[in-house]
């Protein structure tokens, strides 16, 4: 009889049988075949990895299950998204259009949609198949959060960031909106905040900046957030604490073939680090926006995504 093998997500290791690596030649993966890379071996099980990130194995009865930090329900392309971070309608019809097809989704932020105001998500909806991810960073009274959710989610809008420095009453907004079906994300740390910084602005002397993220995104998750913003920096913290039906979703992406001249961000990770880590999607802006080949950049990341592996 020949052993099953299933996916599960998650991170856990077990007993495995010797036949596994016989299995795994008829392994059913979601993509090209892949060169297996054992990585480590000791009495509670095997880790090896894969073309798209980290496996764990673990054999019960005839039954081999394969439990991994990398979603792989989601498709490279909807993975990626891109960043309109520019000043008006014209640039961002034209990243639009020539973006469209290519990335999963748009992420606008508050320079563009306090410049163009709604009428910028209809020019995403109507030259894309893309989503829309709306990167506000709500940040007010409660009653006041709630309803711009609510409005926001007219717009068709599928991600929508508020953030988790105020605690739970701002977090919980989250629940009161979830049957609109907008997907709130709570925004932990700002990726241009570095650890030497926490002291001067009030925190407890021997707080880590990851022990904040984790706290922030607990509240998060417990107050009916769909998932986080955070760096690659904590994003394997986060999945490992909260599971894989959390959200966690990285900017600061850098690759590590791209030049960002000026570059404001701290905590700064590449696409195979962030995917391989679990992030669920990553957001890029300037590697993609202000390379010569936009559209070529988009599909270097794409093809990072699809064949990234941990480092061991």
């Amino acid at each position: 009889m020949t052993p099953e093998v299933t996916i599960l997500p998650g991170l856990r290791i077990d007993e495995l049988g010797k036949e596994f690596d016989e299995v795994i030649q008829d392994f059913p993966l979601p993509g090209p075949r892949f060169p297996l890379i054992w990585d480590s071996v000791c009495s509670a099980g095997i880790s090896l990895h894969c073309f798209w990130g980290s496996l764990n194995v673990l054999r019960d009865s005839n039954h081999f299950i394969v439990e991994t930090q990398v979603n792989l329900s989601v498709p490279a392309k909807d993975r990626l998204i891109f960043a309109l971070d520019v000043s008006g309608r014209k640039k961002a019809e034209k990243y639009v259009r020539l973006l469209g097809d290519t990335v999963g989704c748009f992420k606008v932020g508050l320079e563009l949609f306090v410049k163009e105001g709604p009428d910028i998500l209809k020019v995403v909806r109507d030259n894309s198949s893309a989503s829309i991810f709306l990167d506000l960073k709500l940040h007010d009274i409660p009653v006041t959060v709630s309803a711009a959710l609510r409005a926001a989610s007219t717009y068709g809008v599928r991600f929508i960031t508020v953030h988790a420095g105020d605690g739970e009453s701002i977090l919980k907004t989250a629940a009161e909106v979830s049957e609109t079906g907008i997907q709130v994300l709570a925004v932990t740390v700002l990726t241009s905040l570095s650890e030497s910084e926490l002291s001067r602005l009030g925190y407890r002397s021997g707080l880590s900046l990851n022990q904040l993220v984790l706290d922030r995104a607990g509240m998060a998750q417990k107050s009916g957030c769909a998932g986080v913003v955070c760096s690659g920096e904590e994003v394997a913290d986060i999945k490992k604490s909260y599971g894989p039906n959390f959200k966690a979703v990285v900017p600061g992406i850098r690759p590590s073939w791209g030049v960002v001249k000026v570059d404001d961000q701290s905590r700064i990770v590449t696409p195979k680090d962030a995917i391989s880590r679990g992030a669920d999607l990553i957001v890029v802006g300037r590697p993609i926006r202000d390379a010569d080949d936009p559209t070529g950049a988009a599909r270097k990341i794409i093809d990072e995504i699809e064949l990234t592996a941990m480092s061991s």
